[in-house]
């Protein structure tokens, strides 16, 4: 059986610094004034501050630091935020075994120091200092003194909000409830500058939600992962494709946290068995920035996925998506063509609808009309017809298109054809004089051919509507302000990316390094890697004949289709990338690579 703790009475007792009689009438005082024991016999002046202290730090297994303003390195002073030091009361000491030393004066305070941990990103090793010793220097230092009154109101303006936030969301609440909280509180969520507001009344969880979203946005992320855990809520960033832990969020913050994002998004915060979708717009550093938001029910509640849309990242330029200048060229002339179809093809977040939308910028001018079908409508375009389909109103991608081509456009896009009806009423667009302009899910270009046959479309309809398929993927770009030379490449991958010792005569192939600028990864930014299939006489006579896609493929390379692989080795020997990368996404036939 555990040894049970002395407790704080007891162990001054046996320091001689205080009588039992006085025990008993500081435990009176503290009972009458609601006080610890310990604030009680300072209270009464029976013990000096500092013999508390060093008796709780005893009590506690703690070290005690007998604090002054040089016991706090300056250059320590940027680990913690200033409001979470005049807040809280602690102080960063330095770094000890890869932990941050911390000073506080209350050493049950868990829940402060999970929100240390959070926000510092690093395990906090705490200290034991008097408080009115960690108040002195912190007004010292940041001379906080005329404002001592104003910060005790606002705390206890935000533990307020922060109790009735946590309580109401135990409760089950109506839509109406909803509402009424959504408006209330998105009042003061956000600033239009982008900097979570200056209303020193926010509560804790809406101060959290809004800096793990802006730290997202600068960070370039394209998702943030919001996942419940057993004993945590784990916090993940996808940057450049890649998912990176943030951090590990307190699992008493999990319902709060989840609330918070579903008001924000309009979603029925009751609902908790069944997966919702909602919205979210923001103003951040100046730009307004659209977020999809998904929730899931899963097994230690719902997992949300914020998916960041960026307003600037469609309109890159074609000239920056990473085509090959010959594959540039092609591109720019096809997508000018009156009439056919233009497939792109690839996995999900492969950068098919960033391609599109390139293509449609290009070609929006007033003299052209262009209609699009989307589902959902991500990134809204000036000058473009943009219609969201609907499904469980009958509003579906062939409803649509119908009503489309009585519209007399010029340009169609369909977002992805997904069955036969879609399908052949793109074609017959095609057919009759409109450039159409859509997704399918394939692994290559030749594949595309071969889906839509076995979907149902008849292959001479294919082989004279298709005027080209493209094959992508996204590669990360090596940073380049760290990147450099790599002296021994790895044989594996270069035997995998296909890269011999002739070609690399002359090429130096780069390896990454890590810097602030790229968070310490290497890589900065994405790239597309294409592979580009032009319809010409003896491919349509393939697809007319319901050729093997393998087939098909063959004689692609043979007319000069350029690889994934191939033009992935391209960016590889331009030092645009490394090997590895390419293999990751790139099909390499025979080989299972772990990405």
């Amino acid at each position: 059986m555990a040894k049970a703790a002395k407790r704080l009475g007891e162990i001054l007792i046996e320091m001689q610094i205080i009588s039992a009689a006085e025990v008993n009438r500081a435990l009176e005082h503290a009972k009458t004034k609601k006080l610890r024991v310990g604030e009680a016999l300072i209270d009464l002046k029976l013990a000096s501050e500092s013999n508390v202290y060093k008796a709780l730090a005893l009590q506690h297994g703690m070290e005690y630091v007998d604090l002054d303003k040089g016991s706090v390195p300056p250059e320590q002073l940027s680990r913690i935020p200033e409001e979470l030091m005049k807040k809280y009361l602690v102080l960063p000491l330095g770094q000890e075994n890869g932990k941050l030393r911390v000073a506080t004066h209350d050493p049950r305070d868990v829940e402060m120091m999970d929100i240390l941990r959070f926000r510092v990103g690093k395990e906090i090793k705490p200290v034991l200092a008097a408080k009115s010793r960690i108040k002195g220097v912190i007004d010292e230092l940041f001379n906080t003194t005329s404002k001592n009154t104003i910060d005790k109101t606002m705390d206890k303006t935000i533990d307020r909000l922060s109790a009735t936030m946590d309580k109401s969301m135990d409760k089950s609440m109506d839509k109406s409830l909803d509402r009424s909280i959504d408006k209330s509180i998105d009042l003061a969520g956000m600033g239009e500058d982008g900097t979570g507001g200056n209303d020193a009344t926010q509560a804790p969880i809406i101060k959290l939600v809004n800096s793990l979203i802006i730290e997202a946005v600068r960070n370039r992320a394209s998702d943030i992962h919001i996942e419940p855990m057993k004993d945590r809520v784990q916090l993940r960033y996808r940057i450049d494709g890649e998912c990176v832990v943030r951090d590990k969020i307190p699992v008493k913050m999990k319902g709060p946290l989840i609330a918070r994002v579903k008001i924000m998004a309009g979603i029925d915060i009751a609902e908790k068995r069944l997966p919702q979708d909602g919205r979210i717009k923001m103003i951040i550093d100046k730009t307004q920035i659209d977020f999809r938001v998904s929730t899931l029910p899963a097994y230690h509640g719902e997992s949300c996925v914020l998916r960041i849309l960026r307003p600037d990242s469609v309109r890159i330029g074609l000239e920056n998506l990473g085509f090959a200048e010959d594959d540039y060229k092609t591109f720019s002339k096809l997508i000018k063509r009156p009439n056919g179809i233009f497939l792109v093809t690839g996995p999900t977040g492969s950068g098919k609808t960033t391609t599109l939308y390139g293509a449609l910028n290009v070609l929006n001018r007033p003299d052209r009309k262009i209609i699009t079908a989307e589902d959902p409508v991500e990134y809204n375009f000036p000058g473009i017809n943009q219609c969201q389909i609907r499904e469980n109103i009958g509003f579906t991608f062939k409803s649509v298109l119908r009503a489309m081509l009585r519209q007399a456009p010029n340009i169609i896009l369909v977002g992805e054809i997904r069955d036969l009806e879609v399908a052949e009423i793109a074609i017959q667009a095609a057919l009759t004089g409109h450039l159409v302009f859509s997704t399918l899910h394939t692994n290559d270009a030749p594949g595309a051919i071969t889906r839509l046959i076995d979907m149902g479309v008849k292959p001479f309809l294919v082989a004279s509507s298709i005027q080209a398929v493209m094959a992508q993927r996204l590669i990360r770009v090596l940073c380049p302000k760290c990147k450099v030379p790599d002296p021994e490449p790895d044989p594996m991958w270069l035997k995998l990316c296909g890269i011999n010792a002739k070609e690399m005569e002359g090429k130096t192939l780069m390896k990454p390094k890590g810097c602030d600028y790229c968070t310490g990864t290497g890589f900065r930014g994405r790239l597309g890697i294409f592979e580009m299939m032009v319809m010409n006489s003896e491919l349509r006579s393939m697809a007319f004949e319901r050729a093997a896609s393998n087939k098909i493929r063959k004689a692609a390379l043979a007319g000069g289709m350029k690889s994934l692989l191939q033009d992935g080795k391209l960016k590889v020997l331009n030092g645009t990338t490394t090997a590895e990368e390419i293999v990751k996404v790139a099909q390499v036939e025979g080989i299972i690579t772990n990405q």
